[in-house]
């Protein structure tokens, strides 16, 4: 099928009641009033060619809309209240009803205009269409309210009908709003509604502009969808406007900031959680960065303040940062989403990127770098060690202090001592290991030892740069029990 979907519906179903393609090609279309939402109605004039009798109207469109235009039915008198009541029953399933009518014209129309769509028509009948939610869509939505979004339908089906397809989606039907309820109701009981309420029907483009406007007056972020020229307004006024690929139109497309190529809500939900994923990953690439740079700092900065020898030179510092920057800043870049990255509210737009819990980590880790460095070297030197040698082990502690916090800095405040802590993201433990191999050549190879001034250490060096880096894992994982204790579990 090629066109509208609903439009391949009917001629399905003209084809099933026996009206062949044949007859159809015998029809001349004549001129249209094509649907638009401030009528809700479609109407073509149409005339069998090589006929010089009466054209006809033939209409379809909303139930509520075409039945007031309706007279007669059969041959007799339109009873309101027996299709009303049809109407009901079919959208109450779910289904999305169309009224078919037909009016005879005076021969020789060959134009048709809104005067012609007055009460005069006669009711052919009611078509009733089964569109079904996908069944990820309602996958998707779930998890959408797990995550704190909340989901929103507006329609233009009738009422009981959005109500019904929102219950099979797991929206909230109870206080469904239609687009007269949204008219007689102003900028203020609007907002106080649009929170409670999830579905809307019969909405116009007016109405979905309103509705976009209630929320962001609230602080909310907004995202819509929508396909068609009439949604474009909302679209553009949205924070984020999502567009269909397949069957939106150019106008939707050129006002929205998305389009989804495959027209599936599914894909929304997943480009959040993606989403989530990269944003706590930035977030955990500065809570390794700037401690460690932090940490670095602080030694030169307090060797200076006290009068003592640097515990690094210059060369060895821009070392670490190249061999951490390559190695180990690269691997959170992979790291994969947090355990429950779908069951946490949205972070408040208002939030800055460096939080307080953040902040504070960084600082401590820092100090703790600080120290650990600070108290290798002057061990080294206590020992009768040379100042080269003192350096190389200062060195050193600031790279395994970084190897063994990287480890810390794949989640926020869940224990590290997990499996999972060493097995979730294997480019960590590949980077680790290049990461230990060059050092391992920065200390013992006479060519870099050569450019960085280094010394081979031995193995009670090492020794003592394996404790103090075991302790500040011990510190940074009491440091992050307390987070838990708080209640803090993200940062």
């Amino acid at each position: 099928m090629v066109g509208d979907p609903t439009e391949g519906a009917l001629v399905t179903l003209a084809h099933k009641a026996g009206l062949s393609a044949e007859v159809l090609r015998t029809v001349q279309r004549l001129d249209v009033i094509p649907f638009e939402s401030e009528h809700r109605f479609m109407a073509v004039l149409v005339q069998a060619q090589g006929d010089a009798g009466q054209p006809e109207v033939l209409l379809k469109g909303a139930p509520e809309v075409v039945l007031r235009l309706c007279t007669h039915s059969g041959g007799q008198p339109l009873d309101a209240a027996h299709w009303q009541a049809a109407v009901a029953d079919a959208a109450a399933q779910g289904q999305r009803v169309l009224a078919l009518a037909q009016c005879a014209m005076p021969g020789g129309t060959h134009q048709l205009s809104m005067d012609d769509i007055r009460p005069r028509f006669e009711l052919l009948g009611l078509v009733g269409i089964i569109d079904p939610p996908r069944p990820e869509a309602m996958a998707a939505v779930a998890e959408c309210q797990r995550a704190g979004i909340q989901v929103k339908m507006i329609t233009g089906d009738h009422a009981l009908t959005a109500a019904a397809i929102g219950a099979q989606l797991g929206l909230a039907t109870r206080h469904t709003l239609t687009g007269e309820d949204i008219e007689a109701m102003d900028d203020e009981a609007l907002k106080n509604r649009v929170l409670d309420t999830d579905v809307f029907a019969r909405a116009s483009p007016v109405h979905k502009l309103r509705l976009v406007h209630a929320l962001q007056s609230q602080g909310h972020l907004v995202a819509m969808t929508g396909d068609g020229v009439n949604d474009a307004p909302a679209l553009k006024a949205a924070n984020i406007g999502v567009a269909m690929g397949h069957k939106g139109t150019d106008a939707a497309r050129e006002a929205s900031d998305l389009v989804l190529t495959d027209d599936n809500f599914a894909t929304i939900t997943r480009a959040v959680r993606e989403g989530r994923v990269v944003f706590d990953n930035i977030k955990k690439t500065l809570l390794f960065t700037l401690p460690t740079n932090g940490g670095e700092a602080g030694v030169i900065v307090l060797a200076i303040f006290m009068g003592l020898a640097l515990p690094v030179t210059a060369g060895q510092i821009l070392w670490v940062n190249l061999i951490t920057a390559v190695t180990l800043s690269l691997a959170l870049a992979f790291e994969p989403g947090e355990e429950g990255v779908m069951r946490h509210g949205p972070r408040p737009p208002t939030e800055p990127l460096l939080t307080r819990p953040l902040v504070l980590r960084m600082v401590f880790v820092s100090l703790l770098m600080v120290a650990v460095t600070f108290s290798v070297f002057e061990w080294e030197l206590l020992r009768g060690s040379s100042l080269e040698m003192a350096r190389t082990a200062a060195v050193n502690m600031l790279v395994v202090s970084e190897l063994f916090y990287l480890f810390h800095a794949r989640h926020f405040t869940r224990s590290a001592f997990r499996l999972e802590t060493f097995t979730g993201n294997p480019v960590a433990i590949g980077v680790s290991l290049l990461m230990v191999a060059i050092q391992l050549l920065f200390t013992y190879a006479p060519f870099m030892q050569a450019v960085f001034q280094t010394r081979a250490l031995d193995l009670f060096s090492w020794l003592v740069i394996g404790t103090l880096a075991g302790a500040l894992f011990l510190l940074i994982e009491l440091e992050k029990a307390l987070w838990r204790w708080s209640g803090v579990r993200r940062m």
